[in-house]
């Protein structure tokens, strides 16, 4: 079975999908995203970084997506206040532009394309249902974690550990649906296309 890298030097991300990074990936150019959607984005990742190994290499695109904001900060969300923004400068962002809005739906959606030798191989979705809060709460996770109110967890996604985030969370549904489809390719003898 081949190995299987992340294109991330996010560390948050790579803390949650608990995947080795490409290596040399930091010397590596990075890649434009220019998608209009997470998808776009995924696999415009996945399938540039994977021309640098022969192994599988899988990137994600993910953000979250406010219904009142019309799907806003959605591919934008890692610069929604700018090219460089802080999470905290995003959150800021995000709940001025929130003010005096009953409607606080919204959901983190995760895309995670996988590719090999600069091929796309699939993609895999994953979503979770929330609504924002006020004011952040908690200090753990990243991104929009302390703005993310989880019905199911009576909490913000910043107030609960990892293990407990991943059980839920748009990343992990997204991660282990590659992950099954990776056992089938196995079992498969290597093949791809009929694992589908």
């Amino acid at each position: 079975m081949k190995k299987l890298y992340g294109a991330t030097t996010n560390s948050g991300k790579l803390r949650e999908f608990g995947a080795e990074p490409l290596p040399g990936l930091a010397a590596i150019a990075p890649c434009e995203e220019t998608g209009q959607t997470f998808e776009d984005n995924a696999i415009q990742k996945a399938v540039y970084y994977s021309g640098f190994t022969t192994e599988y290499v899988f990137a994600d695109d993910s953000g979250l997506a406010v219904d009142a904001l019309g799907g806003a900060p959605g591919v934008f969300s890692a610069r929604y206040a700018g090219a460089d923004a802080t999470d905290e400068a995003n959150n800021r962002l995000v709940l001025e532009s929130m003010a005096g809005i009953a409607d606080r739906r919204a959901r983190f959606i995760s895309v995670i394309a996988l590719a090999l030798q600069g091929q796309l191989v699939k993609t895999f979705r994953g979503e979770v249902e929330g609504e924002l809060l006020n004011a952040a709460r908690g200090t753990g996770g990243f991104g929009y974690d302390p703005l993310f109110y989880y019905p199911g967890f009576g909490c913000s996604f910043g107030e609960v550990p990892l293990a407990r985030k991943q059980t839920v969370s748009h990343r992990a549904r997204a991660l282990a649906a590659m992950r099954e489809y990776l056992k089938g390719i196995e079992a498969n003898d290597g093949d791809p296309g009929s694992a589908a």
